[in-house]
């Protein structure tokens, strides 16, 4: 079982000593406290003035790929004069990349009427230079002009004309006029080119800055750490000389809080959860696994009584998201990128149970995908040993239909089945185990007791035990004693009511049939992409070639991107829905342990 043992511990101790022990239990940090009263109105203890602003310099900051040297001490740190040096870098940072941005647009606009300046306006005598880019077709436009022009600049396209007048033409050219602005192409690029340098400037200064993340991360830890103080601070029980803190403790902390109390004089009471407890759900999975914690976390923690599907939402997540994408060149793909970061998520416990989840579902798509005998949508030739593993077809709809049907089939059974394992009372495990008849009864009947090959003993087992497990749900559904003509009725309709159930299972077990249609459509798509490809390259010998390399890419990357969306998504939602509807009576919240964040010094 992965839901540790919680024991509910009660420590009391002398009023005057209350906040050093609380200090204490915070520095041992494995205690999930439970408010004895309600919180007090004081506000929260804060390290800096400006929180959120200190967050967004570290998520600045983390930004930058190659970091200097961390500080631990503190010497020469004010946080909020360095969080307000980082975000003025940013400020400064932002508008400058706008202005470099604007300036490479206008010098690109200002090229092709050249290098000019304008005169001054009394040098004209009041004449003034409009500007226009007249497509070529319309050239012929320029001779119905009764006033000077001259064309700077043509290419394939466009004609760059200048048209000397004291006040704007009028409607005779096509289009309106172009604004080429005041400075001139010299100035615009003195203009970047200063801008550029003070662009190279703020780069610097954010790397020399990235020093102080560790020193910012600890503020932020030690703000958090007050914070959780006062609130635990607020919510102990006290008199003039006594107070009391509860909260649960994992069974295998339980000696280690033991030792600390003997050891500081405090009393301590440690007892099991009653019936009616609801204590927080720690999960606790192997590091190759774990990953499932994660993922079951993302959608509601089980109960503390209930049991952890950690293991089996990992395993079937990623069957579910290799039948989805459905090919071993796209898992490759993915595998590699697992690769790559491999080092870089192992530096964190999270990087590391997701690199362990993305190795599993990565490695199953790429399993799966040599089954189905599918390479970016090409298949191996049938002699070659890749084409003796293709043993999937996905055009034989009536094969891929079976597959997803049983596999849902046992996925919504495997829920009943670790529903009825945890559940407390015999009585309360036989609607589960009906369920279970029923669904086994109806897939047996489907897949060998229907049709001209029906096997009769199969069909007439499969029968029975339908109508078995129906006959449980209606004797089991409904848990109102029968003491009385009323509450017979009752038990009755209760009963009936739990067999309408039964259009529930079925649609969650034919819900699996997502798997074989989007596993179908990523095929088709990625097999479209390639003979799309294919007739470009023939109909354009030469540079057919290079519209085919195109097609290949962006084909294959588009069809990749939907497929880890629908692969996540609805492996997910399998997951999620189906599953955790058939298998999880309640839920829980999960272990939060009160405890330091901020590195002993």
């Amino acid at each position: 079982m992965s839901i540790v043992a919680l024991k509910r511990v009660t420590v009391a101790g002398l009023i005057t000593e209350k906040l050093e022990v609380l200090k204490e239990l915070q520095r041992l940090g494995c205690v999930h406290l439970v408010p004895l009263q309600p919180p007090s109105e004081a506000p929260e203890n804060r390290v800096t003035e400006r929180p959120e602003e200190c967050l967004q310099a570290i998520k600045y900051l983390r930004a930058v790929g190659r970091q200097r040297h961390q500080s631990p001490y503190a010497d020469n740190f004010d946080v909020d004069e360095v969080v307000a040096q980082v975000l003025e870098n940013k400020h400064q940072l932002r508008e400058a990349i706008d202005l470099r941005d604007m300036l490479i647009r206008r010098i690109k606009d200002r090229e092709p009427w050249g290098e000019f300046e304008f005169p001054p306006r009394d040098d004209l005598a009041g004449q003034r230079f409009w500007f226009y880019e007249l497509p070529i077709g319309k050239k012929d436009t320029l001779e119905e002009l009764d006033l000077p022009w001259h064309i700077v600049h043509q290419n394939n396209m466009t004609a760059y004309v200048v048209v000397i007048s004291e006040f704007m033409p009028p409607g005779v050219l096509p289009v309106p006029r172009t604004r080429t602005g005041s400075e001139s192409l010299r100035t615009l690029r003195t203009q970047l080119e200063d801008t550029e340098l003070e662009l190279d400037t703020l780069y610097a200064e954010r790397d020399a800055l990235t020093r102080w993340i560790y020193l910012l991360e600890q503020n932020i830890a030690r703000a958090e750490d007050a914070a959780a103080l006062t609130f635990a601070d607020g919510h102990a029980l006290e008199d003039e000389r006594f107070f009391l803190v509860q909260g649960w403790v994992p069974e295998p902390d339980v000696e280690r809080l033991r030792a600390h109390a003997t050891e500081n004089g405090l009393g301590l009471l440690v007892q099991d959860p009653d019936p009616d407890d609801k204590p927080p759900t720690l999960l606790e999975n192997p590091p190759t696994v774990a990953g499932g914690s994660d993922l079951v976390g993302f959608y509601q923690t089980p109960a503390y009584a209930a049991w952890d599907p950690s293991r089996i939402v990992f395993f079937s997540f990623a069957l579910f998201f290799a039948m989805i994408l459905g090919d071993a060149g796209y898992g490759a793909v993915l595998l590699s990128i697992v690769g790559i970061y491999w080092k870089r998520m192992g530096k964190s416990e999270l990087g590391r149970r997701m690199r362990a989840l993305g190795l599993m579902v990565t490695g199953c798509s790429v399993a799966y995908g040599i089954l189905a005998g599918s390479y970016f949508g090409v298949s191996p030739p049938e002699d070659s040993l890749l084409g003796g593993l293709h043993i999937i077809e996905f055009d034989n709809f009536n094969a891929m239909i079976r597959l997803s049907v049983i596999i849902g089939a046992v996925h919504v059974a495997l829920a009943n089945t670790m529903r009825a394992l945890y559940q407390r009372t015999w009585r309360d495990r036989f609607v589960p185990i009906s369920w279970i008849a029923v669904i086994a009864g109806s897939l047996f009947l489907w897949l060998f007791g229907y049709g001209d090959d029906a096997i009769v003993p199969v069909k007439w087992g499969s029968i029975a035990l339908m109508a078995g497990g129906a006959l449980g749900v209606f004797v089991f559904g409904a848990k109102r004693k029968v003491d009385s003509l009323r509450n017979a009725v009752l038990r009755v309709v209760g009963g009936l009511l739990s067999l309408t159930n039964a259009t529930k299972v079925f649609g969650d077990v034919l819900s699996y049939l997502r798997l074989f249609a989007l596993g179908l459509a990523s095929a088709s798509l990625a097999i479209t992409f390639n003979q799309l490809a294919t007739d470009v390259a023939a109909a354009a010998p030469g540079v057919g070639l290079l519209f085919k390399i195109l097609i290949l890419l962006l084909g294959h990357t588009l069809n990749l991107a939907l497929a880890i969306i629908s692969g996540v998504v609805h492996g997910l939602r399998l997951n999620f829905i189906e599953f955790f509807n058939w298998g999880m009576d309640e839920e829980g919240y999960p272990f939060r342990p009160f405890h330091k964040k901020e590195a002993e010094s």
